[in-house]
C-alpha cells in the first residue's frame, strides 16, 4: 500500500493485522466502514493508539477522503504499554504504511488534551485508559461532534470501568444513542436516543457479566473452567 493508492478493507487489514494490538478483524471492519461514511476531509480523533493497529485502519479510510487522524496517546511506561518503545513502534508503523502525512500525533493524556481542544471532529474512537473516570472524561470529546457522527468505544462490554461509564453516562443521555457492536467494540452516534436504543444497551449487560466472569476465571488460572462454562477458548481476555 502506498500513500497514493486508495485501499479497500481487505488490503488495509492485510497491513494492519501484522501490527500487534487488541483489535479483531470484525472490529477493524467496523472502524473502517464507519469512517468511509464520513464527509470529505474528515477529522478523526483516536484516543489510545498503542502501536498503531487501529490508527492504520482509520488513517487509510481517512486518506481516501482527504481527511486526517489525530492519535492521542501518552505512551505511558509499563508492561502492557511500553512507553517510549511503543511510541517508536507506532511512528515506524505509521511511516512504513505511507500514512505519516495523514496522522497527527498528540503524545498526551486525553484528559489533558481535551480541555484546550477547539477543532471540530467528525469521528471519535475511544480506546484509552479503561477506567470509569477516564471513559467519563473521554465521552466529553463528543461535544465537538455534529449530529449523526459516530463514536466507537473499544472494550465497551468487557471492561468493568468502561461499561459502568456507559451505563452511567450514555444510557441516560439525551444526546447519544447506541447502534450496534462488533465483539466488545460498540458504535454509538450523536443524536437523541429512542427507548429501543436505551433498551439495546441494557440487553448487552448479560454478555458483559459473562465477560467479567471469564476475566475472573483467567486471573485465577482457571482457563479450563472458562472454556467449559462459557466456551472461551483464548488465553486472553474477551474483547
Amino acid at each position: 500500500m502506498t500513500a497514493c493508492q486508495p485501499a479497500g478493507f481487505e488490503a488495509t487489514w492485510d497491513v494492519a493485522s501484522a501490527i500487534p494490538g487488541w483489535l479483531t478483524e470484525d472490529q477493524a471492519r467496523l472502524l473502517f466502514d464507519t469512517a468511509q461514511e464520513l464527509p470529505e476531509r474528515p477529522l478523526i480523533v483516536e484516543i489510545g493508539s498503542h502501536q498503531g493497529k487501529s490508527t492504520v485502519v482509520l488513517a487509510t479510510a481517512a486518506r481516501a477522503l482527504q481527511g486526517r487522524v489525530v492519535a492521542v496517546d501518552p505512551f505511558v511506561e509499563g508492561r502492557l504499554f511500553g512507553g517510549v518503545t511503543t511510541r517508536t513502534k507506532f511512528e515506524r508503523n505509521v511511516a512504513e504504511t505511507g500514512l505519516a502525512d495523514t496522522v497527527e500525533l498528540v503524545a498526551d493524556y486525553s484528559t489533558r488534551a481535551r480541555p484546550g481542544w477547539t477543532r471540530g471532529i467528525d469521528y471519535l474512537y475511544i480506546d484509552g485508559k479503561h477506567d470509569y473516570w477516564t471513559l467519563t472524561d473521554d465521552l466529553k470529546w463528543a461535544a465537538h461532534l455534529p449530529v449523526g457522527a459516530p463514536i466507537l468505544v473499544h472494550d465497551c462490554y468487557s471492561s468493568i470501568g468502561v461499561t459502568l461509564g456507559v451505563l452511567a453516562h450514555v444510557l441516560p443521555s439525551r444526546r447519544l444513542r447506541y447502534e450496534r457492536r462488533a465483539g466488545s467494540m460498540a458504535l454509538f452516534r450523536v443524536g437523541a436516543p429512542s427507548v429501543a436504543d436505551r433498551w439495546r444497551i441494557l440487553q448487552e449487560v448479560p454478555w458483559w457479566l459473562r465477560n467479567v466472569a471469564v476475566k475472573v476465571l483467567l486471573r485465577l488460572r482457571l482457563r479450563p473452567l472458562a472454556r467449559r462454562l462459557f466456551g472461551h477458548e483464548s488465553p486472553y481476555d474477551p474483547y
